[in-house]
């Protein structure tokens, strides 16, 4: 398979930035963003949540038009919707009241494929993604993984040149997710669909080495390109293998990346100059969990991409834990690997009335957290409504992101017991007037 010469490249974005503004801030969703997809490759974008993964898919098949950069298909300027590209979107996105046959001649139909043309082409594909003999069924009848096969007949119905895959496999369970994956690969790979190339994007990263044959690795705050690896194993892949381990571990080392410098780690305040550093969204419990269970290993360190087996925790989230872990100094990354420190070691032993005291201690030195306290310290009562900080958050993150940093940070902080939180009234005060 080779890759990125001109002639048989398809599609290429070059110099993509996709900027949102929201009241006075402006927000870089995507930053920059160079990739060339070529004929016969399967691409997978992978990166954690927020990191603009979805956005590109959207700019790729002209659903948005980015704020800068180009996009060239075959090596055209793309103008509105691209025609020779279709996605598959997470949830399925049938039409409940058609058929399974009428679903996928809809789209058929839709580029006005003439009838005779249209309903052996519609039962040809059906058959071949497994559902012969559901034609007549609806939506309602079909399991989760069915409905979703539906939806790849239906985006294949059209021959796309280019199939996008927006986190196919995420709304359905395990199993459902396995034999779906071998299936469409079975179906890549045997070259019985029209696609020319595929491009899936994941933050499934044991998918993506599943099924990629090259992965690009995204990261977020703005979301950009920050690495590439080509996965040179043929396919049906094993994944208990050295090798297929070996790739894992590299895409894990490079979204986690290296703890900084402190300074750099933690970012700065709201209103500060610089780059305000959001929070991972994660549960205490489950960092609690995390460093006892590295606590227990001899060297008190381990391979992240070994994490999500142990400890059955899906990889994006040990992603968050590990980066939250790094915030308060409970633990440090290094090439892949993460590792205690004494202050890590120290709470994963400590009883629950002394975690606390290390909680507080480590969380007053957060950027975010010492923000929230100095407003709170200045307010009549030192209290404010949940309103007027999500506003002011507004300023530094978009509206979503905002909401999920001021929810963190009420978490946290009643855990530590600096803020309370009064949900009637919808209060946000200092535990302790400072």
């Amino acid at each position: 398979m080779t890759a990125h010469h001109a002639n048989n490249a398809l599609l290429e974005l070059r110099g993509v930035q996709q900027i949102y503004t929201s009241g006075q801030r402006r927000f870089t969703a995507v930053q920059d963003v160079n990739l060339t997809v070529s004929e016969s490759e399967f691409v997978a974008l992978l990166g954690p949540s927020g990191c603009g993964k979805s956005t590109l898919l959207r700019i790729i098949t002209g659903l948005q038009k980015p704020s800068e950069g180009k996009v060239l298909y075959r090596g055209e300027p793309l103008r509105g919707v691209n025609p020779h590209a279709t996605i598959v979107f997470q949830t399925f996105a049938l039409f409940p009241w058609l058929n399974v046959f009428e679903n996928v001649d809809l789209a058929l139909k839709a580029r006005d494929i003439p009838a005779d043309v249209r309903k052996p082409r519609a039962l040809d594909l059906i058959d071949r993604v497994g559902l012969d003999g559901f034609e007549t069924a609806y939506p309602r009848e079909l399991s989760g993984g069915m409905r979703q096969k539906v939806g790849f007949a239906r985006a294949m119905a059209v021959e796309p040149e280019l199939l996008c895959l927006d986190e196919p496999f995420s709304a359905l369970d395990v199993l459902s997710a396995e034999s779906l994956r071998g299936e469409l690969l079975e179906l890549w790979t045997g070259g019985s669909i029209p696609t020319k190339a595929i491009l899936m994007v994941s933050h499934n990263i044991e998918e993506a080495v599943f099924m990629a044959n090259r992965i690009v690795v995204m990261d977020k705050e703005p979301g950009r390109i920050i690495a590439e690896v080509k996965v040179e194993l043929p396919h049906p892949r094993q994944r208990k293998s050295d090798e297929f381990q070996k790739v894992v571990d590299e895409v894990y080392s490079m979204l986690a990346g290296q703890t900084e410098i402190e300074a750099v780690e933690l970012g700065v305040a709201p209103g500060e100059q610089g780059l305000t550093r959001s929070l991972p969204k994660i549960a205490i419990s489950d960092l609690a969990g995390l460093l006892e269970h590295l606590s227990e290993l001899s060297s008190n360190r381990q391979d992240i991409y070994r994490l999500p087996d142990e400890l059955k925790v899906n990889p994006d989230h040990i992603l968050s834990l590990t980066a939250a872990a790094e915030i308060l100094g409970f633990a440090y990354v290094e090439k892949g690997d993460i590792t205690l420190t004494s202050l890590g070691e120290t709470f994963a032993e400590a009883s629950i009335l002394a975690r606390k005291e290390i909680f507080a201690t480590r969380i007053r030195r957060l950027p975010l957290m010492r923000w929230l306290t100095a407003m709170l310290a200045h307010s009549e009562k030192h209290a404010l409504d949940w309103d007027v900080i999500h506003a002011a958050l507004e300023l530094e993150f978009p509206p979503e992101e905002a909401e999920k940093q001021l929810d963190t940070l009420i978490n946290w902080g009643r855990y530590a017991e600096l803020i309370s939180y009064n949900d009637d009234k919808a209060l946000v005060y200092l535990e302790t007037p400072a």
